[in-house]
């Protein structure tokens, strides 16, 4: 194997054996920590090719055979093949037991006495051959007794003859005393050649080596950073590095290495093994004090193991200079002795004063719960570790601690805490710490933050009547401030959940009270802002206050069904933009944060934004992949949110299989006593609808009807199910009834959305006459213009094109059709029109440039707008100009088109294919507040 950075001390032991050919016996003594490459450099000094005629004789020293006498000796001989040499006529030397047997009367320290001196004349013999004579012995500090004296006896009869002694030691005894011989075979003559660490340049021409070819030079200093050089390291990283053929871009610490590192620890000393275990341990650096109560040793003793450690390339300091070196070095333990370990770093750690997080990190890895402190360790432990989003460390903090403890009280406090915590990234699995406390919940026996979460958890699997039973009978018992936490969660199970009261509380307390009450707009909380938002009729100033109140606010100190209530109230009321800006932000903060709960019920806010915009691309994959985000058992009743805007626009798109894939789910029945499975009914009718079952979507309207009347009637503005009754009846023949909805629908106190009173207006303007039909639908599209839902924008263009058709206007029908065309295009649907009014034969190829030229933007704008059939003073109200404005440019219009009258501009426009028309100024407002 070819060496790297030895050349220096491969010349050192070249010259000594040419020296030794002289007749002049010389010793080398290479010197080395574990791994750093003392054997290969002997394999290759006696391999090299002018060796050939020499007698070697190589051997290794081993700690189990320190206490048998000539143990070494045996093995050189046997190594190199030497029988049996005769001593005398009577006696012989081989490697048979016989000839060693004598040496168990050996004592250390009595001199040179017993069978050395023989010994020594039967290897000077072997010098006396055809070639010199070379006696290697690896890891020497590890001879036994006798082979050592054997050693240096024949060091001192080999002045003037051909013998090398080559021995490899770490440079000391090993055992903390020096023997007689060993200090004898130090002071005898010799050279010295040390072994380093390989440079950072060495390392990278090894990786070069093995790669063949040149690697960047960061890696190199990356296989050095986390080696410091060793040569049995950086050949354990590069073989797992290069395990699966992968090209070598980084050190990959696997098995190899793991093997190679305890190969290191245990070639030290037993208090150097002690040192490293504490090391890997404590997982941080620690003073020299603490070392040393912790591994049994002194201080002194420490410092000399972490220096050894930190030579071997583990260590950079008091740090493993890879983790995956702790580990190994862990796992190699037993598990009682590891226990005991962690205990004992525990225990010291509390004696310290040291931070919750790294006691509780040992009690952990312990699996004991100290008393008695350690509980209350293990609970600030828990919070932090929830603070930093590490949700399984917590879990397993809280677990630790549930796990031995037996009072009530403090047990159901510990099975609130963990189900916040893995409710986060796991509904399902919170519901089985929740489902106990529901009792000490309604006997309020919980303090007030584990009832408000054992509540949330009863509205998200569907209890809503239970719920509202509670808190309207524990708010009367509880301080103000109390109150409001469960008003709170009142103020959400109608808004949200979309459910009202009960008629009267289990103890006879009017229900209605509570439902007039609101959060506290004192507290200019986020709930005090949504509550002025819903209440009301929705202004620019409510909807921004929602907005503001929402980017103060981290995701710990929110309650994530009260966001996503802000969010769809923003986007119900007009502001689909703001409400988007809004959720993209917490969005990414739940990403970064790895709440996986978060993350699946604003995905699907999104999503349902994305639909009320018209953008059914987005719409779709947004909540197919919140649905995917959570198990079936995690969603609770919200799985209707993501589950019907993922029906609306897969059915929108013409993607029916699609559609139909969702419609197949399995639901939780009591979703269809909330808000989320009257959507989803609203869903199901619509694509029972787009796929010919009216009376399929009719039976499921009917039933949204039933279900919005006996819940919060406020809602019944922002949902238009009276809007789908009135299609439905359409669409089987009964155009009263549909108007009737319709007229119902637009006569709602309270305000609409303009999303839901355009949808009104489209079903009225379905049965009305043509010309009474094009008013309304005019008025229809100025609404879906401002609060920018393209898709029922195309679908009203569409119809306002064949009720121009009806009354024979041709050329408007046609420019009109145009519009539904561009907006279905924008929104990734199938267009409404028919495909002959999208025709326009005749017309050249430069005539679109041509009527960009003709007209400005200002009279594109109300050329288009009169086309479609605006009066001047409704023109001039869209445009925020005056009448007069308005005029002056209809008549450069006229002279510019060549026409006489408005009837004229319709074709005219055609013609000169005049782009975008009165969608110039849409573009500009569609997204407006």
């Amino acid at each position: 194997m070819r060496l790297f950075d030895r050349s220096k001390e491969l010349h050192i032991l070249n010259e000594a054996f040419t020296e030794c050919t002289r007749r002049s016996g010389r010793l080398v003594i290479v010197t080395g920590g574990p791994g750093s490459g003392k054997t290969q450099l002997l394999h290759e000094f006696l391999a090299a090719p002018d060796r050939s005629g020499a007698r070697i004789l190589h051997g290794t020293a081993h700690p189990a055979q320190r206490d048998r006498p000539m143990s070494l000796l045996r093995q050189l001989l046997r190594n190199g093949e030497v029988q049996p040499l005769p001593l005398n006529p009577t006696q012989r030397v081989g490697i048979h037991a016989e000839a060693f047997s004598r040496h168990s009367e050996y004592r250390a320290g009595t001199g040179f006495e017993g069978p050395e001196p023989d010994t020594t004349e039967a290897l000077l013999r072997l010098a006396e051959g055809d070639g010199p004579l070379v006696v290697a012995v690896d890891d020497a500090h590890l001879m036994d007794e006798a082979s050592l004296c054997a050693v240096v006896h024949l060091l001192g009869r080999s002045r003037f003859r051909p013998v090398l002694v080559v021995c490899t030691t770490s440079g000391h005894s090993g055992t903390g005393r020096c023997s007689a011989a060993h200090a004898e075979l130090i002071r005898r003559p010799h050279r010295r050649a040390r072994l380093g660490p390989l440079s950072e340049r060495g390392v990278g021409e090894l990786l070069d080596a093995q790669s063949g070819a040149a690697l960047p030079a960061g890696v190199g200093r990356a296989f050095h950073r986390a080696t410091a050089g060793n040569p049995l390291l950086v050949h354990a990283l590069l073989d797992d590095s290069t395990r699966f053929g992968h090209d070598i871009d980084r050190p990959i610490a696997g098995t190899a290495y793991r093997q190679a590192v305890l190969s290191l620890v245990h070639r030290g000393e037993p208090r150097h093994l002690r040192v490293v275990r504490t090391l890997a341990a404590l997982g941080a650096p620690a003073s020299s004090g603490t070392l040393s109560d912790l591994a049994d040793t002194s201080p002194t003793g420490v410092e000399e193991a972490v220096e050894a450690l930190n030579s071997v390339g583990l260590l950079d300091g008091h740090i493993f200079r890879l983790p995956a070196a702790a580990t190994a070095v862990l796992d190699d333990m037993d598990a009682p002795a590891r226990t005991t370990l962690h205990e004992r770093i525990a225990d010291l750690l509390y004696r310290c004063g040291a931070p919750a997080g790294d006691m509780a990190r040992h009690l952990r890895a312990a699996d004991r719960v100290p008393y008695p402190w350690g509980p209350g360790v293990l609970r600030a432990a828990a919070e932090q570790a929830l603070a930093a989003d590490d949700v399984e460390l917590c879990s397993s903090y809280l677990d630790l601690v549930l796990r031995d403890c037996t009072d009530p009280q403090e047990r159901n406090a510990l099975s609130a805490a963990l189900a916040r915590a893995e409710w986060r990234v796991n509904p399902a699995a919170a519901g089985a710490h929740l489902e106990p406390l529901r009792r000490p919940a309604l006997e309020g026996a919980l303090n007030m933050r584990d009832t408000a979460t054992v509540m949330r958890h009863m509205l998200w699997q569907g209890d809503t009547e239970l719920a509202a039973e509670t808190v309207a009978t524990l708010v009367p018992a509880r301080s103000p401030g109390d109150a409001q936490i469960l008003v709170e969660v009142e103020f959400v199970r109608q808004w949200f959940y979309g459910v009202g009261l009960p008629a009267r509380s289990p103890q006879g307390t009017a229900g209605g009270d509570l439902h007039r009450r609101a959060p506290d707009v004192r507290d200019g909380g986020l709930a005090a802002q949504v509550a002025i938002l819903v209440g009301g009729v929705a202004t620019d100033d409510s909807a921004a206050a929602v907005a503001q109140a929402l980017q103060g606010s981290k995701l710990d100190h929110l309650n994530l069904e009260l966001v996503a209530m802000a969010l769809l109230a923003i986007a119900h009321a007009d502001r689909p933009a703001v409400a988007a800006e809004a959720c993209d932000a917490l969005l990414e903060s739940a990403l970064e944060r790895r709440a996986t709960t978060w993350q699946a019920l604003l995905g699907s806010v999104r999503a349902e934004i994305a639909l009320l915009r018209g953008d059914m691309t987005k719409a779709a994959e947004g909540a197919d992949t919140a649905l995917s985000s959570l198990h079936d058992g995690s969603w609770g009743v919200l799985a209707g949110l993501p589950m019907s805007t993922a029906i609306f626009a897969h059915t929108a798109m013409g993607a029916y299989d699609e559609a139909e894939r969702v419609l197949k789910r399995d639901v939780p029945e009591p979703m269809f006593r909330t808000v989320f499975g009257i959507q989803y009914l609203r869903a199901r009718g619509h694509h029972y609808l787009v796929t010919d079952r009216p009376f399929a979507a009719l039976n499921d309207f009917e039933t949204c009807s039933r279900l919005m009347r006996q819940g919060n009637s406020s809602l019944q503005k922002g949902i238009p199910w009276r809007s789908d009754l009135a299609l439905a009846n359409l669409r089987i023949g009964k155009a009263r009834t549909a108007r009737e909805c319709a007229e119902e629908q637009l006569r709602l106190p309270g305000g609409h959305s303009s999303r839901a009173r355009a949808m009104a207006l489209r079903m009225l303007a379905a049965t009305s006459k043509p010309h009474r039909r094009a008013s309304l639908l005019r008025e229809a599209i100025d609404l879906l213009k401002l609060c920018g839902d393209q898709h029922t924008l195309a679908q009203a263009y569409a119809d306002l094109s064949a009720a121009h058709y009806e009354l024979g206007e041709y050329a408007r029908a046609r420019l009109v059709a145009r519009q539904a065309a561009r907006e279905a295009e924008a929104c990734s649907v199938e267009s409404p029109v028919d495909a002959h009014l999208l025709e326009d034969p005749g017309q050249s190829e430069g005539s679109e440039a041509e009527g960009t030229a003709i007209l400005s933007d200002a009279e594109c704008r109300v050329a288009g707008l009169a086309a479609l059939g605006y009066t001047n003073r409704e023109i001039s109200g869209r445009l925020h100009v005056t009448i007069s404005t308005v005029e002056q440019h209809l008549t450069r219009v006229y002279r510019k088109l060549n026409v006489a009258s408005r009837s004229e501009l319709p074709p005219k426009m055609l013609e000169h294919r005049i782009p975008k028309l009165s969608d110039r100024w849409a573009a500009t407002h569609s997204s407006a507040g």
